[in-house]
């Protein structure tokens, strides 16, 4: 999995970019990018599915912020994101979250 990072010169705003490569979505019809930055709605960031199979999705965050996510394989596998800046834990289970720190 990977997250790249396109900072904004005209406004306060980062493109943030959520990859799941076609191996790591492990078959998975759907991938969503839930977190912080959509109120944990887990149907409202679908990544869209690549010719090669991998998931992308791009969304503007607000820079100088920290947000907490997490994947969501077919509506029922949460994955973490191994390039995640770090991790905190999510205070309802013993996962963790993933963070991108912008």
């Amino acid at each position: 999995m990977a997250i790249t990072k396109q900072y904004l010169k005209s406004k306060p705003v980062c493109k943030v970019t959520f990859a799941v490569p076609a191996d790591l979505a492990n078959g998975a019809k759907a991938v969503n990018v839930v977190g912080e930055f959509n109120n944990w709605d887990a149907s409202a960031t679908a990544l869209k599915k690549q010719k090669d199979g991998t998931f992308k999705g791009t969304l503007e965050l607000e820079a100088g912020k920290e947000f907490q996510f997490r994947y969501l394989f077919d509506s029922a596998i949460w994955a973490n994101e191994a390039e995640a800046d770090k991790f905190v834990p999510n205070g309802i289970t013993p996962d963790e979250n993933s963070v991108v720190v912008l």
